[in-house]
């Protein structure tokens, strides 16, 4: 049984029941497929070539489900499948489909999930999640890595042009910033909501 300091929500629901390996499998793929759903409710910006979608605040809510492991290979197995050409990427006329979408201008906040998605699942293993603040803590330095890879890719790496750092914050940060933070403290809520109904003593 898992220590209290490397305990997730998964973790404790998967420990009462004969088919843990199974539900932790389920729930990877519960994850990854919301992650994609996610991704289809998006809002195309006309000043911008990012776009606008749900995708930020299912990554870190499901790394504070899953834990930090398996929050991260929910999203390393959305990336393989958006990779490979599944439709799991937010359709957009301007980004490349498949591979190619990893390389573009939004290619740094995709590949920036994986890690998100371990820091607050790793946070949450050790008791941020549990209540509203602790929750909000960890899913916002989850967002903040989201940002900070995002916006150095954007800034420096990005194909087919690197926009520099002064637009990559007019492009991949401004017009999104107090969006995500209030959908973080929407999401926030859930998992401590989730631990009073599942688990109220712990």
């Amino acid at each position: 049984m898992a220590s209290p300091h490397s305990t997730t929500l998964l973790t404790t629901v998967a420990a009462r029941g004969e088919f843990a390996t199974g539900l932790r499998i389920a729930a990877v793929l519960f994850v990854t497929v919301l992650t994609a759903i996610a991704a289809q409710v998006s809002i195309p910006l006309p000043f911008t070539p990012v776009p606008f979608t749900l995708q930020p605040a299912v990554v870190l809510l499901g790394g504070a489900v899953l834990g930090s492991r398996l929050g991260m290979a929910s999203q390393v197995l959305y990336l393989a499948a958006g990779a490979a050409g599944l439709p799991v990427f937010a359709a957009s006329p301007l980004l490349a489909p498949g591979l190619l979408r990893l390389l573009g201008p939004t290619g740094g906040f995709l590949l920036a999930y994986p890690f998100a998605a371990f820091l607050t699942g790793w946070l949450a293993e050790r008791g941020l999640g549990r209540r509203y603040f602790s929750s909000v803590v960890a899913m916002t330095l989850g967002l903040a890595v989201i940002f900070a890879c995002g916006l150095t890719w954007l800034a420096f790496l990005a194909s087919p042009g690197a926009v520099g750092l002064p637009n990559a914050l007019r492009l991949g940060l401004y017009p999104f910033v107090v969006v995500d933070v209030l959908k973080i403290l929407i999401a926030a809520a859930v998992l401590p909501a989730l631990w009073k109904a599942i688990a109220p003593g712990r």
